[in-house]
């Protein structure tokens, strides 16, 4: 037959048909872009801070951000931040190392694991300082200005990871470079890059509101202890 049997519709609904397909489309390319901002925001903003251990400016104090654990020991992706904080410690860029992580339950313990994995390494136990409540990046960059007076510092992650924390430690006071320790593109990775889309709204927001951490505490004095051994030898 020379005709389709498919109704065809009135000229109106079609034309409110593809006026909300094009209202549809504007939507969804706005959300994209807005949940994209913050991300591109880090990007531009901090990757110039962003180097290699040899090539990152020296700082007294290596901040290494807690990255998971397999039996109690670092997971790769944390013993691999651990190695470039102890390039940086073995060619003098940094005099003391503060990790910070998560021992929310007796079970799991990030700190003292990462300290383990540094002393055992060759770095002397005094300058190795444990932060035991930096339950996310904003708590342990908050915590090493507020706690441990960090004022300058290099700061240790993944390359996916590390803008992130560049942006809230300078956010906390922190006068602070970076170096991004290199990972093959697997399916961890990427899993932790796009993690980043919605860590960098929150960033943005820790770094406009500047909350106080979720567990502050007393002032300690670990870092200068560190620091003062340090200029003693």
């Amino acid at each position: 037959m020379g005709w389709s049997s498919r109704p065809r519709l009135p000229r109106w609904l079609a034309l409110r048909t593809r006026r909300g397909q094009r209202r549809a489309f504007q939507a969804v390319t706005l959300l994209s872009a807005l949940a994209l901002a913050p991300s591109t925001w880090l990007w531009l903003s901090e990757t110039d801070r962003v180097d290699t251990v040899q090539a990152v400016p020296g700082a007294p104090v290596a901040v290494v951000f807690g990255a998971g654990l397999f039996n109690g020991e670092p997971s790769p992706y944390l013993a691999h931040r651990l190695d470039a904080a102890l390039a940086l410690y073995q060619q003098r860029k940094v005099e003391a190392i503060l990790v910070t992580g998560d021992n929310s339950r007796d079970d799991y313990d990030e700190p003292d694991a990462m300290r383990r994995y540094l002393v055992d390494h060759g770095v002397p136990r005094i300058r190795v300082v444990e932060d035991y409540a930096g339950f996310d990046t904003w708590d342990s960059c908050a915590r090493a200005r507020r706690i441990f007076g960090v004022d300058r510092a290099v700061l240790v992650s993944q390359s996916f990871h590390v803008r992130r924390a560049l942006a809230l430690c300078q956010a906390a006071g922190i006068r602070s470079y970076a170096v991004g320790v290199p990972e093959p593109g697997n399916a961890t990775w990427y899993y932790g890059g796009l993690r980043e889309i919605p860590g960098a709204g929150k960033a943005a927001l820790n770094a406009w509101l500047k909350p106080d951490p979720q567990f502050l505490g007393a002032r300690e004095d670990g870092i200068a202890r560190a620091l003062a051994d340090a200029a003693g030898h």
